[in-house]
């Protein structure tokens, strides 16, 4: 099947949401500072991430086929602190300490590069239950924390610490499937479309 677009992410989850959807997709592998600016607010960094990685991924295949690119970025957010990955073991630990019994934001970006640029953000809050800490280093030892924004996932054993969810799963997990839609529609591309195309290939 032919590619439909490109994805500016490695990341596995977000090329199985695209799955999901009947987006096939190819990855082109992009590396950009991900550094918050000073006094950046978080909607503004994860728009910006995502526009990034998808420029950069545009560049890229500047030789190939001529396909719209997406790019996301996803930042866990309590107050107006932003959460990213945990260096190591002390620091997922603390991570979890601070959203223990508290609800937090989850916010996506999204962004679509082609003939022309468009974004989408997606918001969601996250309750987590109370956490004790030797509940929080067992999951630190499952290895699932490691590369997660916020230290961790909720499709995975994540989900054991989340009481109540308000907004959007995928967004959690790093691609909100809503929102991502809205963009491939905008560029001429329906997923459901390409689906009937193939079934009736």
């Amino acid at each position: 099947m032919q590619p439909l677009i490109y994805l500016a992410s490695h990341s596995p989850r977000r090329a199985e949401l695209l799955i999901q959807i009947g987006v096939h997709h190819t990855v082109v592998g992009v590396t950009v500072d991900e550094t918050p600016l000073t006094g950046e607010a978080p909607a503004e960094y994860v728009i910006r991430i995502a526009l990034e990685k998808a420029r950069s991924g545009r560049q890229a295949i500047s030789r190939q086929p001529p396909l719209p690119v997406l790019g996301a970025d996803t930042a866990v957010v309590i107050g107006q602190r932003i959460l990213g990955k945990p260096r190591d073991r002390d620091d997922a630990i603390a991570m979890l300490k601070l959203l223990s019994d508290t609800t937090h934001k989850v916010l996506t970006g999204v962004a679509l590069v082609g003939q022309r640029e468009a974004t989408r953000l997606s918001v969601s809050n996250v309750r987590f239950r109370p956490i004790r800490m030797p509940e929080a280093a067992a999951y630190w030892e499952s290895g699932e924390p490691a590369d997660k924004a916020g230290g961790y996932a909720i499709q995975g054993l994540g989900a054991l610490f989340i009481s109540r969810l308000e907004g959007s799963f995928s967004g959690v997990m790093g691609l909100p499937l809503f929102e991502t839609g809205e963009l491939l529609q905008q560029a001429g591309i329906s997923p459901l479309a390409a689906i009937s195309e193939n079934i009736h290939e």
